[in-house]
C-alpha cells in the first residue's frame, strides 16, 4: 500500500526536476539589480499566494540584510487590509493592488506578482501597469500558465495542475531566492 503522502511527494519531486531554472536566476538578478540602484521590489497575491507575498517580504527586508547597512526594499501590496478594502469597496477589486502601486512605483521598480493560474485579474492589471510605465515584471504561476506567464517579462512556471503543489513551488523559490541573495551578498544563511 502506498500513502498518500508518498504520491503526493512523488507528484512535487516531479514538478521540480522540471523546475525553471533559468528563468529563476533572472528574477534573482533583476532583484540584486534592484537592490543595488535602491529600487523598490513589489509583491502581490491573492488567498495562499498573499501569504507567499507576506512570507517573502518578511524573509528578504529582514532576513537578507539584516547585519547590512544597505537593505532591500520590498513591499507586499496585500498586507495592508484597510486599503485594499478601500480600493475594493470605491472601485473595484480589480485594483486592489494597481492602485497603492501608482503611489510608490517609480521607473525601474521590480514588481512581482503570484497567481496560481495566473489569470488574478487584479494580480494582471498591477503587471500590465509595470510593463507600460518602465518596471521589471516577474510573474510566478502554475498549470498552463495563463494570461501572467505571457505577460510577465520574467515569468517563473510551476508546471502543474494542482494549487497545493503550485504553492509549494512558490514557496520553494521564496526560500532558495533569500538564500541565493544571502549568498550573494556574502550572508550566512545558516543564521536566520
Amino acid at each position: 500500500m502506498q500513502y498518500f503522502s508518498e504520491q503526493y511527494v512523488v507528484g512535487l519531486k516531479a514538478v521540480l526536476d522540471d523546475f525553471p531554472h533559468e528563468a529563476f536566476e533572472k528574477m534573482i538578478s533583476a532583484m540584486m539589480e534592484a537592490y543595488e540602484h535602491g529600487r523598490r521590489i513589489f509583491v502581490m497575491g491573492n488567498g495562499g499566494s498573499a501569504s507567499t507575498a507576506s512570507h517573502w517580504v518578511c524573509d528578504l527586508n529582514k532576513g537578507c540584510c539584516l547585519n547590512l547597512e544597505k537593505k532591500f526594499k520590498m513591499i507586499c501590496l496585500n498586507d495592508s487590509i484597510s486599503t485594499m478594502m478601500a480600493y475594493a469597496n470605491d472601485l473595484s477589486y480589480d485594483e486592489v493592488f494597481v492602485g497603492p502601486l501608482q503611489n510608490f512605483f517609480e521607473p525601474g521598480d521590480v514588481v512581482i506578482g503570484i497567481s496560481g493560474s495566473g489569470n488574478s485579474p487584479n494580480v494582471l492589471k498591477a503587471i500590465e501597469y509595470a510593463n507600460n510605465n518602465g518596471g521589471v515584471t516577474v510573474g510566478l504561476c502554475g498549470y498552463g500558465g495563463g494570461k501572467l506567464m505571457q505577460i510577465a517579462g520574467i515569468p517563473v512556471h510551476a508546471r502543474v495542475d494542482d494549487m497545493q503543489m503550485t504553492e509549494d513551488v512558490h514557496m520553494i523559490v521564496v526560500h532558495m531566492a533569500m538564500q541565493r541573495i544571502m549568498k550573494a551578498l556574502g550572508q550566512d544563511s545558516a543564521a536566520c
